[in-house]
């Protein structure tokens, strides 16, 4: 996993000392992403640079990698992991290529060469990537179908940049940071998510998963290449259950492959324990050493920890549990509240925005300190968008709330805003609007039942939307690290199989992911697949409400603070006096509620400090 930068222009020579400074300052941004390596390519049309988190062969696998042809230099620059890289070598084989490594940009790189921009249907990974075509004079970026590996670019002119971070385009001395009616909306009304292809800043976009993008003379073309198709599901309920289990143990252990320490991430809950279960499996027949797995809690969770019906049991039992039979050595890692609170920051600068608060820094601090070990990790993230999880799928107050289900408290969004924004920004409107306009790109079926067609619907949402940002939420915790985090429900072939799954058998016995727990009767516990969902581990100690109730309260009783000017001071004290009742419902998902607001509140204050970006309502 690592990072990359580059602009284009076809009109102006590129090869000039100032061009040059500009790309080293940028790449320079993306150092936490890649701390073992750079790379520099320039010529006329193209400046690329690279910095590399060494995963797959060290020596073969440098970048910008450079193949040479009668055309010219095609160059890439690329972040990600091809899983299928086996069958693409053996293709270009057959093509009369040759190989001087064993890394997947080369393969990558060839296949490129090969099929051109019909690549992108030959590809099952993680990966954003760009590649200079010197045959078309063109630049040629893609990014992976979910969008687990990021991808944002801007126009200046006539010059195209792009990077793997936003951070990295304003190094660029001619890159503005503005915020306008339409990022605060996206900032107040729909973050920590945020509308596919769009960022919070004026004229910085996203390539939306999916996509490709080839940037020439011309200028700048966009197109989707690969959507879920619905489809009537014609297997019967036994042939389903074989493929969805093929599916993922294929999925899973092509996800394995790694010349650096490689572990699990391991809660105890369902999905992290499959993924666990078939890896350890993996290791044990293929004479590896045993599976390392890693585990997060907090200082004095277990005297503090309270249910509820979003967290309704603590992880370490189910850990012991799964750990007992399997072919492992755990390690738990375990977080102090200081230490969550005096990361905020951080997680704010991995995210170049505002985010999930202290669920962001416990997540930036766990990969910390696995990376003293590791460099790799898979993770159970994504089964419960494919497979139906959430507590959304199964209420009807979130089903009928009319707007995103993680987020339904929109009169306390808009309440937040400074009154005088307030008046010139509409956070319904807005949230409405995209609501609306994503839900209309759903494909139902005529033959879809009642309740398949509803499900489709906030499937798709949740796929969209919620996940993307628990996808963007992994990337950068863990790359700001230099960790590389991999996603094996995350495959689009398995998503695609399961999307047409009716829901009846999706829900099976009316459990959320109840086609996936009976599946795994087989190799799991009962007391794992029975468990109720449980949501990533967030502390429950009273000491950090008591520290990010005191750094609030510093930054309030600063008049200079710039979050007076963006948002609504009696409010926010209203918060503060109330340890975050005021705010009667979680600001987003299931678990920023009371500590985790006021912690969000002085992330605001830290970004806009860090970023200053220029606020611009007409």
């Amino acid at each position: 996993m690592c990072g990359f930068v580059g602009f284009s222009n076809f009109k102006n020579n590129l090869e000039t000392m100032e061009q040059i400074h500009t790309l080293k300052s940028m790449n320079e941004c993306l150092a936490k992403r890649g701390p073992d390596e750079e790379g520099y390519f320039t010529n006329e049309h193209i400046c690329l640079a690279h910095k590399r988190l060494i995963v797959i062969d060290p020596e073969g696998g440098k970048q910008p990698m450079i193949k040479t042809c009668e055309c010219g230099n095609y160059v890439i620059v690329y972040n990600g992991q091809i899983y299928n890289t086996k069958e693409l070598k053996e293709d270009l084989l057959a093509n009369g290529f040759t190989f001087q490594g064993h890394c997947d940009t080369e393969v990558l790189l060839k296949s490129y060469i090969l099929y051109g921009e019909d690549v992108v249907h030959h590809l099952n990974g993680i990966f954003a990537f760009a590649i200079w075509d010197p045959q078309k004079k063109q630049v040629f970026l893609a990014r992976d179908h979910f969008g687990v590996k990021p991808l944002f670019f801007t126009m200046l002119q006539d010059t195209f940049l792009f990077a793997s971070e936003i951070k990295a385009l304003f190094a660029h001395p001619k890159v503005e940071k503005i915020l306008d009616a339409q990022g605060i909306s996206e900032l107040f009304g729909i973050g920590p998510s945020h509308t596919p292809g769009t960022t919070v800043f004026k004229n910085i976009f996203e390539l939306k998963p999916a996509h490709f993008a080839i940037f020439n003379s011309s200028g700048l073309h966009i197109e989707r290449y690969w959507k879920l198709i619905s489809k009537p599901h014609a297997d019967d309920f036994k042939t389903t259950c074989t493929e969805v289990k093929n599916l993922l143990e294929d999925a899973i252990t092509r996800q394995l492959v790694s010349d650096v320490p490689l572990c699990t991430f391991l809660s105890g809950g369902l999905d992290s324990s499959i993924i666990t279960k078939f890896a350890a499996d993996y290791c044990k027949k293929q004479n590896l050493p045993p599976l390392d797995t890693y585990s997060i809690d907090y200082v004095d969770n277990d005297k503090n920890f309270v249910k509820s019906d979003f967290q309704p049991n603590s992880d370490k039992y189910y850990i012991d549990l799964m750990n007992q039979n399997l072919y492992t050595t755990h390690h738990p890692i375990v977080i102090d509240t200081p230490e969550l609170a005096s990361f905020l920051e951080d997680a704010v600068i991995a995210r170049d925005t505002p985010g999930m608060a202290d669920i962001d820094s416990s997540l930036l601090l766990f990969c910390k300190h696995v990376k003293k070990e590791m460099t790799v990790s898979l993770t159970g993230e994504c089964a419960d968008e494919i497979f139906g999880g959430y507590p959304w799928f199964f209420r009807e107050d979130s089903l009928k709330s009319g707007t995103f289900p993680w987020s339904i408290a929109l009169d306390e969004r808009q309440q937040l805003l400074n009154p005088s924004i307030g008046e010139k920004v509409n956070l319904k409107e807005y949230i409405d609007f995209r609501y609306h306009e994503s839900l209309d790109e759903v494909d139902i079926l005529p033959t879809d039942s009642a309740e398949t067609a509803e499900k489709r619907k906030i499937s798709y949402l949740t796929l969209n939307w919620f996940m993307q940002t628990l996808l963007d939420r992994s990337d950068r915790m863990a790359m700001y690290s230099g960790f590389e985090l991999r996603v094996p429900f995350c495959d689009y072939r398995l998503a695609q199989y399961v999307w047409n799954i009716p829901w009846e058998m999706k829900a099976l016995n009316g459990r959320e992911k109840g086609l996936l727990r009976h599946i795994c009767r087989d190799f799991l516990p009962e007391e794992i697949v029975d468990r109720k969902k449980s949501p990533y581990p967030k502390t429950h100690n009273p000491t950090y409400l008591k520290k990010v109730k005191e750094m609030l309260t510093q930054i309030m009783a600063n008049k200079n603070a710039p979050i007076h000017s963006l948002l609504n001071t009696q409010y926010i004290n209203q918060i503060l006096e109330t340890n975050g009742t005021a705010f009667t419902r979680p600001w987003f998902g299931q678990l920023m509620t009371g500590p985790q607001l006021m912690a969000y509140l002085c992330q605001v204050n830290m970004w806009l400090e860090k970023y200053q970006p220029k606020i611009e309502l007409s």
